[in-house]
């Protein structure tokens, strides 16, 4: 089929290599603006958009996809699908309706679970063991059309939203260039989502990043995963803000207050509402990320001294 592919960020790119391997005739990629980026603020492309350059792709960059020049553009180029992974911005029906089958969309769980914008990070912050990535028609609500295909995938213990989302990129991207084939030839079929078992998954904000350590530590490590690597994880001691990788809860620690940290020879606890966790990694503002062992002595950690 003819295609044009739309998305943005790194995570839509497996979706592209996957297309290119396959067969369909790639036209255009439509991928959000050069946005400012880095000390000097210069203009970036988006990976979506550096992967088409690089593969000699024409690249579409419209503000809002209503714009006429990219109306005009898109039904110039005729595609028979759009084939969409994180694209970012809301495609009203005008577009959906050029292509002949429409627009179809890569969306990283088992619908109609986690319709948003964070699906990943709401899997893993409200401790689900089962997710997986789900290719549905588009059209105007969020995330509601019709489903053509399913892959699922086990969330592991230690897994973080970034860990997750890699996996589903790649296990989407096999899914998504099969359900094209089977527009292609006629045998595919989009079955509406069951009334039942819709959540939303807006956004992490900064804000759902801040740990809770008055949570039990399973809580703690939840959000702290699902965090990780954006908004990112934080918490603030002596009134400056501390960015942390993943935690372990611990079975049997010692009994420290919410926030309360501990500094052992070979490990760093803090309390939560249940038992300890053990510190990973601790980013100190202004200072690479470092064992939470090196930061403690940096820091002189001072017995009773607390995560606020």
């Amino acid at each position: 089929m003819r295609l044009v592919f739309a998305g943005t960020p790194a995570v839509a790119v497996p979706a592209l290599d996957a297309i290119a391997a396959s067969g369909h005739e790639l036209l255009a990629v439509v991928t959000r603006p050069d946005a400012p980026a880095g000390r000097g603020r210069g203009l970036l492309r988006s990976p979506v958009g550096a992967w088409a350059d690089a593969h000699g792709v024409e690249v579409l960059t419209p503000a809002r996809p209503r714009e006429p020049e990219f109306l005009d553009r898109l039904r110039a180029l005729a595609p028979d699908c759009v084939p969409v992974v994180a694209y970012g911005a809301l495609v009203p029906p005008v577009v959906l309706e050029i292509p002949t089958h429409g627009w179809i969309n890569l969306h990283f769980s088992l619908l109609p679970a986690w319709r948003g914008a964070a699906p990943v990070q709401h899997a893993v912050l409200h401790g689900d063991e089962l997710t997986g990535a789900s290719v549905f028609q588009l059209e105007e609500g969020l995330d509601t059309g019709p489903v053509f295909g399913t892959v699922t995938d086990e969330i592991r213990p230690a897994d973080t939203s970034g860990d997750l989302l890699e996996r589903l990129a790649h296990s989407g991207a096999g899914l998504l260039v099969a359900v094209l084939d089977a527009i292609g030839d006629g045998t595919g079929r989009a079955e509406p989502q069951p009334a039942d078992g819709v959540s939303p998954a807006p956004k992490l904000t900064v804000e759902d990043a801040r740990v809770r350590w008055g949570d039990p530590a399973f809580a703690v490590d939840r959000r702290i995963r699902a965090c990780t690597p954006a908004p990112g994880p934080w918490t603030t001691f002596r009134d400056d803000r501390v960015k942390l990788g993943p935690v372990t809860p611990l079975a049997n620690g010692p009994e420290l207050k919410p926030g309360e940290l501990l500094v052992e020879k070979s490990q760093v606890l803090v309390g939560t509402a249940t038992g300890p966790v053990r510190l990973g990694e601790v980013r100190a503002a202004g200072k690479k990320a470092m064992s939470a062992g090196d930061w403690a002595r940096g820091a002189r950690v001072a017995a009773g001294e607390a995560f606020s």
